[in-house]
């Protein structure tokens, strides 16, 4: 039997929501079948390009009866209110990363999810990729032994613009939002949900005042360590290394990587190339259509639980460099 499409809609209408869009043509498990934006002028040109149905408001979008599914890739800010929207209106809900500002906002959004029974998931796209998943099933059967030591950066150089989402403090700028939250997931991979026991970190606030680099080093009960770097205003390599007692998993350019390198004590390492699906989204969405069909409230590949603790991780983070936005709740 065939199963039909998952019916997407898509809130926002910026570069993201369009790299998503162009992952969607590459599933034939998902259709696109409406955009909402603030403006009918910028969804009328988001459905020239993606052909859907255009909405001028984000309150039109999660209303429309046809949309089983809405991808929010709004601003940060405004994570936390667009997800209340979906979730009211009974959609399920894939939230663009970081999931909220904050781990309060975050708490909000799971608790409506869960009292509505939706279905719902951070866009932690890196999750579903398979160098990614790989290297989780590695982990599951100790190929390495203990995980004791990780490593991972994450930091690109943007243009100088202080109103950019990017730098711009009112819209929760800065590199632990962007980029450090990939570096945090893989840590929280690395060792199985588990929250660290300590976080400690050191940051760089440029001229708007947000981190424009940010060091963190996590530790757990057993001993073990993560070393974490973002930015948003020096590029580095993106690569990410899990060394347990037997072994170590390698992961180059871990945030869209299509290699994982097993090399294990005394035998010959292991190359895996495992290219993604169309431009990487893909794998979202077919998560997404997955859990759907199973029946599944979240995607057992970052719970909702683990979304939260994450989310608390980036808040001490934040809390010991001194940066708070404007506004924040």
């Amino acid at each position: 039997m065939t199963l039909s499409p998952i019916r997407w809609g898509i809130l926002g209408t910026g570069s993201i929501a369009k790299q998503f869009a162009r992952g969607l043509t590459s599933d034939p498990g998902s259709t696109l079948v409406a955009v909402g934006s603030r403006s009918a002028e910028s969804a009328a040109a988001f459905a020239s390009e993606y052909p859907c149905t255009a909405h001028a408001s984000y309150a039109a979008l999660c209303a429309d009866a046809r949309v089983d599914a809405v991808y929010v890739a709004s601003p940060h800010t405004g994570h936390h209110e667009h997800a209340m929207q979906v979730i009211g209106q009974r959609k399920a809900l894939l939230l663009e990363k970081p999931f909220c500002v904050n781990a309060r906002e975050s708490a909000e959004v799971i608790a409506a999810a869960r009292q509505a029974g939706v279905f719902c998931m951070e866009a932690m796209w890196t999750r579903c990729l398979p160098a990614n998943r790989q290297a989780a099933a590695w982990l599951t059967a100790k190929a390495i032994g203990d995980v004791r030591l990780v490593t991972a950066d994450f930091g690109f150089r943007c243009g100088w613009d202080p109103t950019s989402r990017l730098l711009d403090p009112k819209l929760a700028g800065g590199g632990l939002l962007d980029v450090g939250v990939y570096t945090m997931a893989l840590a929280w991979l690395a060792m199985g949900g588990v929250a660290p026991t300590t976080i400690k970190a050191t940051a760089a606030l440029g001229a708007t005042g947000v981190d424009e680099q940010a060091a963190m080093t996590l530790s757990w009960a057993s001993g073990a360590m993560a070393q974490l770097t973002c930015a948003v205003r020096l590029n580095t390599k993106h690569d990410a290394v899990i060394y347990g007692t037997e072994g170590r998993i390698e992961l180059p350019n871990f945030w869209h990587g299509t290699t994982a390198i097993l090399h294990q004590d005394g035998q010959s390492s292991q190359t895996l190339e495992l290219p993604f699906i169309g431009n990487g989204y893909t794998h979202e969405a077919i998560e997404v259509g997955r859990c759907l069909r199973a029946g599944l409230k979240e995607s057992p590949l970052i719970s909702l639980d683990e979304t939260l603790a994450i989310s608390r991780g980036l808040d001490e983070c934040r809390r010991q460099v001194g940066l708070r936005y404007p506004n924040e709740r």
